[in-house]
């Protein structure tokens, strides 16, 4: 958590930084210490206030030590000179705090500054209340985040240091207005400290003589320099004297983080710390060992708010200071400062804090001070004459600088430090503890002291309860602890004492509670091993020492699963809130983590194992000039497909790849049904197709995607048979029919899903221009990281969250030379809230900066959601997260988008054929993939459902590909072909339906940010570009952030203002194109449809001369044998 808090203040390391400060600042703090330790040793004694020694922690007048202006009276340098604390005066004028806020209210606008709302003055709390119930007292400022109600919580009392407590809260008040209107992510100050040095920094102006005088507190500004030295001790007793306590919180914190310090010596840590940079001690003795806990006393910890952002703020907020008295065109001294109604110096705090947190905070530094760096500088220079006077007088009466850690004030409780001194330690098993002549050894909990008062002994926790301990099962000893158990046929609890027996049920809420935190920080856990185990085998698929760790740990995954279902199952929930229950819900449902026999599970992972490195390692092979060419998939085939336009050339690479994926793997994947219809069964769902099915929240899934497609099928029709005329005008018709089906290896891709890549073929008018910046990509020398740049750049400027510096580091965007990967495009959340990636065999095409938005847009969600319960960190529902990057990607690909960004030459917004050339890019690639998306899930529904046989598997792939498509295959295929194998989603088991709901409601999204982003009204859908629309961003963020806590149809809600999948949105995007095919197809008299009978030439030449893989090679060698054996 230290690291992560770090983290907000985007440096290399920010605690090398801020020691680098502290180093800077240690000579003045301890030239302050010295003189105040001088004084108090005069008022309390020498002996108990050593003039060496650190002082006594509770003189400093205020319960911390942090400041010590209360004791300004004893170290006041010239008591006959006037101090600057007007408490008396306001309490002589009638101060009430209504006017102390109104005081402050008027310094920030008389700087043209903006005014409090109504709602600031009617519900904040400015006074503790007087009706009896308790508060929480420290002073704090409030955002309700609906740009109108912010608020003061804080217990004032009429005196000075209230006063400027004040304008600290109305600073972050200011903020909060200033920065309203940005994204909500945005909404906080540039670093942690910014917000709290704004306040401050007018507090430094507002305490000047001269503002003081200027507002009536004071009756007259004296100028001599000895009152001048009166008013900076004053300053530096609250802000030099601040600066080592500032630090030392999270240095402290940090430490117990990060493990350095252990729950053991949490005080005696906190009290180094503090002797060592603050030189301060505790009165009495504070031991670890009488659980004493000295740092809960302070609000911070236990409310677990960082500090170093005070320590931070207490630099820059003089920072800030010397570059606004600069613009108030200041000639005084810096500590004599007052920007008092000066709108040059409002008007360059209010650019800044109008930024937020939407720029870098060095950017922010540098917008209103001319630096980027935190700089110890201008503090320097404003307690200059106190520093100049504090050495003068520190020699004069000898007060010596620093002090000795060791010297204690004088108490019958204190000890020395015998354990180090004398190694006692080392005798002691666990624990030492000074006793000044001696020292006594004691044990952690679980231990007793031995005889020798030195050992420690293990304690039998299971010895009391009849041999239970504190379970109520059966009692474990361990060392230094115990474990519970259950008999069989019950489950411990979260709590780890509690045993549910069968059909034990509990409607204790908070004890669900406890279980879904407990669950929720070990699902992190394990869920990140199982990611990584994952992710190193994808990117390394041919290592079997990766496969095998994924592997082992899948088990661990799948039994973590299946213990938090077991409790889960065991609530009542009929009166838990709708979170709760939906949170035990989701977790009631686990997938193949359901098979409770540990074999089937285990075979269950291998057999998906096998299958995707058959998948990801298969190769094409062809004897060229006497030697075995081989190609992959990625990059080789895949540009074949796109590129070649050899009729018998594009059989060889389908054919090919079909040969050499599916046939390796179809006795597995019969297998794999089977057991994943017994995981469905575990799951109360009747098969695997049912139980995806259920994941939509809806009464019949199939029924909603089929009325769908019924209303898209004209579109896609009519884009058929323009395409399929355009094809048989290529190929001739004896490979492509006017009336038939589509060749499927004619398409451009590998799996007849997306068409874009025949573009040339197809456009409408040849003779202008067509969207593909392919060649501008690689012209200009894009490669894969300037790609995920670009797509990073689009989602920031809508407001949205920036990837983070791992995601550069960890991903994999290029494909490696030195081993075979998963090339299929994916995206990953390691579930530890900072660590997400892409792998992607990136290549600098068009079609690949779409894919790299598609993929972003699951990154963006990933950031969104991380915050959210484990449960719920995933889509709406599954077609949610597909859509979110491929939604970008419909302004991206917008002639105005890629002209903006350099990648388009000619932009001409009104030209009726470019436009319909775009439009029918789009089509190829959005309306074309329509029925594959549908018809990859439908086939699975059924072979999961069983109405499929293995036997029939392939027949009836072509069936629907037949019947939804109007697609053929370019040569038989035989029974034990497995051509569903060639598609990765089928191999590696990933549900598709997700692609078909994606391409639908992509358009729902795009017209609602279309409208949020208020493009010009008339803009046509398919021409709207949301970049740079915050507004649009912050809709869009407001969905994503929710993941899957609420069910889908309020999500949309939320975006679209429906609760309905809808395809009119994408009706309306292509409709300019729908009435131009209409059209045309009527003009060359082609009927949308097609002859399900036709076959192309040479369907049924199973031995076509360009088909050289291997597995054909085979075929052959086994026909002759068996020909010569017929012959003996």
């Amino acid at each position: 958590m230290g690291a992560y808090w770090r983290s907000w203040y985007e440096v290399d390391d920010l605690k090398s930084d801020v020691m680098a400060l502290w180093e800077d600042l240690r000579p003045m703090y301890e030239q302050l210490h010295a003189f105040v330790r001088g004084r108090l040793g005069q008022y309390y004694g020498r002996e108990y206030v050593n003039p060496k020694g650190a002082i006594p922690a509770h003189l400093l007048g205020n319960m911390w030590a942090q400041q010590w202006n209360n004791i300004l009276d004893l170290t006041t340098p010239y008591p006959d000179k006037p101090t600057i604390d007007v408490t008396d005066e306001m309490i002589a004028q009638n101060y009430t705090v209504d006017r102390m806020f109104q005081v402050s209210e008027e310094f920030f606008t008389s700087l043209g500054l903006i005014p409090s709302p109504p709602e600031f003055w009617e519900e904040s709390m400015f006074t503790k209340p007087t009706d009896g119930r308790d508060v929480v007292c420290h002073a704090s400022a409030w955002d309700f985040y609906n740009r109108k109600d912010f608020r003061v919580k804080m217990c004032t009392v009429v005196n000075m240091e209230d006063l400027l407590t004040i304008h600290h809260e109305m600073g972050h008040i200011q903020y909060f207005l200033q920065y309203k209107h940005q994204p909500v992510i945005y909404r906080g100050g540039a670093n942690p400290g910014f917000h709290e040095a704004v306040g401050d920094v007018l507090a430094l102006s507002v305490c000047t003589p001269e503002h003081l005088y200027e507002i009536g507190l004071l009756d007259e500004v004296s100028t001599d320099e000895e009152t001048d030295i009166n008013f900076l001790m004053s300053m530096a007793l609250e802000k030099i004297a601040f600066l080592p306590f500032g630090l030392l919180m999270d240095l402290w914190r940090w430490e117990v983080f990060d493990g350095t310090i252990t729950k053991d010596n949490y005080n005696e840590r906190w009290w180094q710390l503090r002797t060592e940079y603050q030189g301060v001690v505790p009165p009495v003795p504070r031991s670890d060992f009488d659980g004493d806990f000295d740092p809960g006393s302070k609000y911070h910890i236990p409310a677990n708010t960082p500090y170093i952002r005070y320590f931070v703020s207490f630099v820059i907020q003089f920072q800030f200071h010397k570059a606004l008295c600069d613009k108030a065109g200041n000639t005084r001294a810096l500590h004599r400062c007052d920007i008092y109604r000066s709108t040059e110096a409002g008007k360059a705090l209010s650019d800044m804090l109008a930024l937020g947190e939407s720029l870098p905070w060095p950017d922010a530094m540098e917008a209103l001070t001319g630096s980027r760096d935190m700089d110890v500088g201008p503090l320097v220079e404003y307690f200059q004459p106190l520093t100049d006077w504090l050495k003068d007088i520190n020699e004069k009466e000898g007060n010596e600088v620093g002090w000795d850690p060791h010297w204690r004030p004088p108490s019958d409780e204190w000890t020395a430090p015998y354990c180090k001194e004398n190694d006692g330690k080392e005798d002691c098993a666990q624990i030492c503890t000074d006793l000044g002549y001696d020292y006594m050894c004691s044990c952690n909990m679980g231990y007793v002291l031995g005889e020798d008062m030195k050992s420690c002994i293990d304690v039998d926790e299971c010895m009391v309860n009849e041999g239970r301990g504190p379970c109520e099962g059966m009692c474990s000893n361990t060392d230094g602890g115990f474990h519970c158990s259950c008999p069989d046929g019950e489950i411990l609890m979260a709590d780890g004492v509690t045993c549910f027996g069968e059909g034990d049920t509990s409607d204790d809420e908070n004890l669900a509670e406890t279980f879904l935190d407990h669950y929720n920080t070990r699902a992190q856990h394990v869920y990140y091993d199982q990611v990584s185990r994952e992710w190193d085998y994808n990117t390394d698929v041919a290592n079997e020492e990766k496969q095998d760790l994924m592997l082992e740990q899948s088990l661990v995954t799948s039994a973590f699963e299946l213990e938090a279902q077991e409790n889960a199952s065991r609530f009542d929930r009929d009166d838990f809130t709708f979170d709760n229950n939906r949170q035990l819900e989701k977790l009631l449902y686990i997938g193949k983590s359901a098979l409770e026999d540990e074999e089937e599970l285990e075979r269950y992972n291998e057999l998906q194992a096998e299958m995707e490195t058959i998948y990801s390692t298969a190769k094409v092979c062809e004897e060229v000039g006497g030697q075995s060419v081989c190609y992959p998939l990625e990059p080789d085939l895949t540009d074949l497909m796109a590129s070649s336009r050899d009729y018998d050339r594009l059989v060889w690479a389908w054919k090919g790849w079909r040969d050499e994926t599916g046939p390796y793997m179809k006795d597995s994947y019969e297998e794999f049904i089977g057991l994943s219809n017994k995981a469905a069964e575990a799951n109360d769902q009747p098969d695997m197709g049912a139980y995806w099915r259920s994941w939509y929240e809806v009464d019949n899934l199939e029924a909603d995607v089929m009325e769908l497609w019924n209303e898209i099928q004209p579109l896609y029709w009519e884009l058929h048979a323009y395409v399929r005329r355009k094809l048989s005008g290529q190929y001739g018709e004896d490979y492509v029919s006017p009336d038939g089906a589509i060749p499927a290896h004619l398409l451009g891709n590998m799996w007849a899903q997306s068409w874009g890549n025949i573009l040339d073929i197809v456009t409408p008018y040849p003779d202008k221009p067509t969207i593909d910046v392919t060649d501008a990509l690689q012209e200009q020398g894009y490669n894969a990281t300037a790609i995920f740049k670009l797509t990073d750049d689009f989602f920031v400027d809508l407001g949205m969250i920036k990837v983070p510096e791992s995601f550069w580091t960890d991903s994999m965007l290029e494909k490696p030379d030195d081993r075979d990967v998963v090339c299929h495009a994916s995206a990953w959340d390691f579930y530890n809230g900072k660590d997400f990636r892409v792998k992607q065999c990136t290549e600098p095409t068009m079609d690949h900066l779409i894919t790299a938005h598609h993929e972003m847009g699951h990154i963006q969600y990933f950031l969104q959601y991380k915050d959210q319960p484990v449960v719920y960190r995933d889509g709406a529902n599954p077609g949610f997260h597909e859509a979110v990057g491929d939604v970008m990607a419909l302004s991206v690909q917008t002639p105005e988008h890629l002209y903006k960004i350099g990648l388009l030459d000619v932009l001409d917004e009104n030209d009726y054929e470019t436009d319909i050339n775009f439009l029918m890019s789009m089509a190829l690639e959005k309306v074309a993939f329509l029925p594959f998306g549908l018809i990859i899930d439908l086939w699975r529904w059924r072979v999961f459902s069983e109405d499929y046989t293995p036997e029939e598997y392939n027949q009836k792939w072509w069936d629907l590909r037949m019947e939804y498509q109007g697609i053929v295959e370019p040569i038989g295929r035989h029974g034990d072909d497995f051509d569903p194998g060639a598609k990765y989603h089928v191999p590696a088991n990933v549900p598709y339906i997700r692609y078909f709901v994606s391409h639908v409601i992509q358009f729902q999204f795009h017209k609602a940010l279309c409208e949020a982003a208020k493009v010009v009204p008339g803009k046509q859908l398919h021409r709207c570009d949301i970049d740079g629309s915050h507004d649009a961003g912050q809709l869009l963020s407001d969905m994503l952030m929710k993941g899957s806590s609420q069910p889908w149809p309020e999500a949309m809600l939320a975006v679209a203002n429906t609760t309905e999948m809808d395809a009119g949105p994408l009706f309306e995007y292509f409709e300019p194109l729908y009435e131009w095919l209409k059209e045309e197809n009527s003009k060359y008299d082609v009927t949308p449809g097609w002859d399900k009978s036709w076959r192309p030439l040479g369907y049924s030449d199973f031995s076509t001369a360009s088909v050289t893989t291997p597995g054909i090679i085979l075929t052959m060698v086994l026909l002759i044998c068996t020909l010569i054996m017929n012959r003996n």
